[in-house]
């Protein structure tokens, strides 16, 4: 299935701008807010109050203050959960990233969920190997593809690995933003839905690898709603599909990445499912991330409450 109702999200406790991440993420900037914590904290809750009204599933963990990790906020990096009961740790291109990969965060959601089978890449990062989790690849979970723009923080190498050892096959391009900078997620410009693709074509310059992908994303019978460099850099394509606990599909995005999409993308959009929104815009201008980064999801099996 390709959306979950379980989401996985953890509240910050040191939020603040990582320079060691903004050296390849062009879509950090620097703030001179100095209670950058404080408002992410309210941003990050009133996100998870509008996920819990419409019957999402969301299991918040409070981070810890040691070790000190300021991108704690998008787990979905360093961690991902499988319908097979498959758990994947990720290597990290942040020495400080690392330190996210907690255990009690493990341990909270194996009380509720069966772990069959634990893939540990992140020995890669001895050899400065990298693949980022769900914001490195972008998954088709139905058709088993994994969609992929290569960048420091995406190996080719570990993505095939991960690729043969979950049955998926890879999708890989390069992906530029107007200043020719390699995008260093993919799910930064690009969203798999059940029934569509949000997707910057732009950003893809070579010819023959966006042929690739139209010809793959066509062969799913999705269809495709492009957006702009622009809207991919107010983080339009960093969105997620969930369902609630009735099944019902909704399309999870920021304020500033709803803002951006024009009247006929929103009814191309809201065609297929309702839209939440929050401001996240303190996190998005620090962090460099969105709300998809923010949300891990949770298809391992539930445990019997018998």
């Amino acid at each position: 299935m390709q959306t979950t109702s379980n989401i996985l999200m953890i509240r910050p406790v040191n939020f603040s701008f990582n320079a060691e991440t903004a050296v390849n993420n062009a879509f950090q900037v620097k703030g001179n807010d100095q209670d950058a914590q404080l408002k992410a904290r309210n941003e990050f809750d009133n996100f998870v109050f509008q996920l819990q009204q419409k019957g999402i599933h969301v299991t918040v963990i409070d981070d810890t203050p040691e070790p000190y990790t300021p991108d704690s906020i998008f787990p979905n990096n360093w961690v991902s959960f499988h319908d097979d009961g498959t758990v994947v740790l990720y290597p990290m291109f942040a020495a400080n990233r690392r330190a996210e990969r907690k255990q009690h965060v493990l341990d909270q959601i194996l009380r509720h969920f069966e772990k069959r089978r634990l893939i540990d890449l992140t020995g890669a990062e001895a050899d400065h190997h990298f693949l980022e989790g769900t914001g490195s690849m972008v998954l088709d979970r139905d058709n088993r593809i994994a969609y992929a723009c290569l960048s420091p923080r995406t190996d080719q190498s570990l993505l095939k690995e991960f690729c043969d050892r979950l049955n998926f096959t890879p999708v890989t391009f390069f992906a530029r933003d107007q200043n020719g900078q390699e995008i260093y997620h993919t799910n930064v410009m690009m969203c798999v839905a059940d029934q569509y693709v949000v997707i910057c074509l732009a950003s893809i310059t070579d010819e023959k690898e966006k042929a690739t992908v139209l010809k793959t994303i066509a062969g799913t019978h999705k269809k495709i709603i492009d957006i702009t460099l622009d809207q991919m850099n107010s983080f339009a394509g960093n969105m997620l599909q969930v369902r609630n606990n009735m099944g019902d599909p909704f399309l999870v995005m920021s304020s500033q990445a709803f803002n951006s999409l024009n009247p006929a993308q929103k009814a191309d959009l809201e065609a297929f499912n309702p839209i939440i929104h929050a401001d996240i815009s303190t996190i998005e201008t620090n962090g460099g991330g969105s709300a998809r980064c923010m949300m891990a999801e949770i298809f391992l099996p539930e445990k019997s409450s018998l």
